[in-house]
């Protein structure tokens, strides 16, 4: 989980002790050694305490899992039923979440936090046996974090009910629609009591997801992370115009040539992934790569070989990666763009985290040009193109005409945009990659003006 008080805004003077939470919240914030909240937290924290429905806008690295887990701990400490019946323990609070690993990061927020407090908590998930999920719900849990598909799997054995549940949260709902979980949302949210609290986030705001949240929340109250978050103004990023055939030996050439040590990729299919992460083998790069047809232990397992450097490359799709919470992650490759332009915010907010710079770079053919295009719609500023020597595509004109540095001629890779200087390289890594800087600029929740219009 992104923890709290590691994405500080200049403007932020309140501290946790401020926002109203209970004395064993603030214990179990303060053994993390934390402090004072993010704008998320700050903001959120307050409204869920008084009951209200909340509408969020906030992208991952921003604390937003800590800014509802905090408040909906207190909100049920209040009435925790200390009997070790099961009976006693019903579902008090639902949290709903795209992927299994964004669950397993929710419930050990949910852990983290509630230490100090008589609550049960659990995750349901797929990719792994029913049998324990179905022990520990017999058990009683106030707290249950469950992707939807396994979540209607128990419901449909009768081994879990829905019907005493207080809170709903909805994490990451865009990428809940995406998925294709709009139908088993429906379902779920029938199950419901009627009288509840509903906590929704969400990073993009489509006219799916707001037709979504109108159709549950009880006059809501919007909140906004700071469109201009420190995971943003961190990321240094970059375009390399190469041709389709070339893409790999480029990502190779990057890596080995900027000793790269640890870098995240992101392909648009998992047969692109496996073949991709076997390819940088047989190069000679330690890659292996990760999405949703790859068990749990699995993930797992691939997962913490990329965070103990076994790994130097992890290949993996949206859906795999959404959730992954890596610190100090300094590199992120769009190996393929994405079809929804949102989602490339959502890969390069995987670096510049915690208060470092980070360098996200996109191999973009010929083919791609549209998808770029789409994409700098939604940051409102072009992405610098850059040149590497010795990949310079047949059909550079088509990329650089859009954007290109004006002071540069085709060819030159160490051009700059907009007169920007980057920062001196110090020596580190980096440098050696030809990662210009160029701000990342988060879309506005509710007011979003194409890149270019007036």
């Amino acid at each position: 989980m992104p923890s709290a008080g590691r994405f500080q805004e200049n403007h932020i003077t309140v501290s946790f002790d401020s926002l109203g939470l209970s004395a064993e919240l603030l214990r179990a914030v303060a053994d993390q050694g934390y402090t004072e909240p993010t704008s998320i937290q700050s903001k959120c924290i307050p409204v869920i305490l008084e009951g209200r429905d909340i509408l969020a806008g906030a992208q991952t690295g921003t604390g937003k899992t800590a800014g509802f887990t905090l408040p909906l701990l207190q909100h049920l400490a209040r009435h925790a039923n200390v009997s070790t019946s099961p009976a006693r323990h019903p579902v008090r609070a639902l949290i709903l979440t795209p992927t299994r690993e964004l669950a397993a990061q929710v419930e050990d927020s949910v852990r983290t936090y509630g230490k100090h407090l008589r609550l049960r908590s659990e995750m349901v998930c797929g990719g792994v046996s029913m049998v324990n999920q179905i022990r520990a719900l017999r058990q009683g849990v106030d707290i249950l974090v469950a992707t939807p598909g396994r979540l209607l799997d128990h419901v449909q054995q009768r081994t879990v009910t829905l019907s005493q549940v207080e809170v709903l949260v909805l994490d990451e709902a865009d990428r809940m629609l995406d998925m294709g979980f709009i139908h088993d949302l429906r379902r779920i949210l029938a199950l419901l009591p009627a009288k509840r609290q509903n906590l929704f986030f969400s990073a993009t705001f489509s006219s799916e997801i707001r037709q979504l949240a109108d159709s549950f929340l009880n006059n809501p109250v919007a909140v906004e992370a700071a469109r201009q978050n420190a995971a943003a103004d961190l990321v240094n990023q970059v375009v390399h115009p190469v041709n389709a055939d070339r893409k790999r030996e480029l990502l190779v050439h990057l890596i080995k040539e900027g000793d790269w040590q640890q870098v995240l990729v992101f392909t648009k299919t998992k047969h692109g992934a496996d073949r991709l992460a076997l390819q940088l083998g047989r190069s000679g790069v330690a890659a292996d790569a990760i999405h949703g047809d790859r068990s749990q232990p699995q993930r797992t397992r691939t997962l913490d070989e990329f965070k103990r450097g076994r790994l130097r490359v992890l290949v993996a799709t949206d859906v795999a990666a959404r959730g992954l919470d890596i610190e100090e992650l300094p590199h992120v490759v769009n190996y393929d763009l994405p079809h929804v332009p949102e989602n490339y915010v959502h890969r390069i907010g995987r670096t510049g985290r915690a208060g470092r710079s980070g360098d996200a770079v996109a191999l973009v053919s010929h083919a791609e040009r549209g998808l770029l295009t789409a994409i700098e719609r939604v940051l409102k500023h072009p992405v610098e193109r850059k040149l590497v020597a010795g990949f310079e595509p047949s059909s550079w004109n088509d990329l650089a005409q859009r954007s290109a540095p004006r002071s540069a001629p085709p060819g030159n890779g160490g051009a700059r945009s907009s007169g920007r200087a980057r920062p001196p390289a110090n020596g580190d890594a980096r440098s050696n990659s030809n990662v210009g800087r160029s701000r990342a600029v988060v879309p506005a929740l509710f007011n979003r003006t194409p890149y270019g219009a007036s």
